[in-house]
């Protein structure tokens, strides 16, 4: 059942180390460009996918509740903080800024895309990987691009990356009588917005605390239940 999750998250890990290796070659001016490029990328992905959302009022309703969730729990400190930890105790750096910045962004950009949503959904489902397979070559070609600018905090990305996954796919398999098309639709709408506002961050444009607004991908499934 979790043979695409472990695969997504290899591909997440060989990606970065490839970028590590390539990141010695890299001037701070190309860095600039990559990033650049990256964020424009990210507000195309998020304009263009978040159209699939068919419950309009819902996704609004689930970006405001769930962002209030995310900042009562304070689910961006937290990350902050294990960031800071898993720089600290097992990267061995106490320059943690670069690690918190590489581990929260390719966090953020592998977890809440379409394919991320998606594939884990079909895995739970159907035991169908292949969604998951296309999502690996995507994640390694995008952590290693992303670690080759950000660093080693972008190959430990993939722990929240497997977590994530892994309950999507236990939580789809245990309730697969009750996903429907428009549900994963607005999911997806929801996780679009998130990868939008991603870029618009990279490019500095806006400083939105991204994954306090993680919660808001699952509040569909309430109004879902509800409706």
């Amino acid at each position: 059942m979790f043979t695409g999750v472990i695969v997504d998250t290899m591909a997440i890990i060989l990606g970065g180390s490839s970028g590590l290796l390539i990141k010695k070659g890299i001037s701070k001016k190309m860095e600039n460009v990559i990033m650049n490029g990256l964020a424009l990328s990210a507000i195309y992905i998020g304009v263009t996918s978040m159209m699939s959302g068919e419950k309009t009022i819902f996704i609004i309703l689930s970006i405001v509740i769930g962002g209030i969730i995310g900042e009562w729990m304070d689910l961006d400190g937290l990350v902050n903080r294990l960031a800071k930890f898993l720089a600290i105790k097992i990267a061995g750096t106490k320059k943690d800024d670069s690690f918190s910045e590489g581990f929260i962004t390719g966090s953020l950009i592998m977890s809440v895309g379409a394919l991320s949503i998606m594939g884990p959904i079909n895995s739970g489902l159907t035991g169908d990987h292949t969604l998951l397979y296309t999502n690996a070559m995507m994640d390694g070609i995008t952590s290693m691009i992303l670690a080759s600018t950000l660093g080693i905090g972008v190959l430990f990305s993939s722990l929240l990356v497997f977590s994530y996954e892994a309950l999507i796919v236990i939580f789809a398999n245990g309730l697969n009588h009750l996903l429907s098309t428009s549900l994963v639709n607005d999911m997806n709408a929801i996780g679009s917005i998130l990868v939008l506002v991603i870029g618009l961050n990279m490019l500095h444009l806006t400083d939105i605390k991204v994954m306090n607004f993680v919660p808001a991908l699952f509040v569909p499934i309430v109004f879902f239940l509800l409706y």
